[in-house]
């Protein structure tokens, strides 16, 4: 957002902040789920590129296509070791460090 829209919003009263503010998330609440959502996105990305189905990847992990369905769109119910079990499936552990690396930098105050 630029800083004029920014200063406009501020003057009519709103508050303006990050989603970890709004949902008042600590820093590692907030690191947790952006980690959560690069693994996802890299799942999904993964699959397409090797034209595998979201049924073929729930075979590889002993899941349910409805389950990688809820992996690939980040859905809170998702732990985290069955993301990574569904990017080391159809990836490798250099795809995991690419999808860790890669997410953006938190801003919290």
């Amino acid at each position: 957002m630029n800083s004029a829209k920014r200063a406009r919003l501020e003057a009519a009263g709103w508050r303006v902040g990050s989603t970890a503010d709004f949902l008042d998330l600590d820093k590692q609440e907030a690191e947790l789920i952006e980690m959560k959502l690069a693994l996802a996105k890299r799942l999904q990305t993964l699959r397409r590129r090797r034209n595998l189905s979201q049924t073929r990847v729930a075979e590889l992990v002993g899941s349910s296509q409805s389950r990688v369905a809820k992996m690939e769109s980040g859905d809170p119910s998702v732990s985290i070791d069955l993301l990574f079990r569904g990017v080391l499936a159809i990836g490798s552990a250099n795809d995991l460090i690419r999808a860790l690396s890669s997410r953006k930098k938190l801003k919290l105050a």
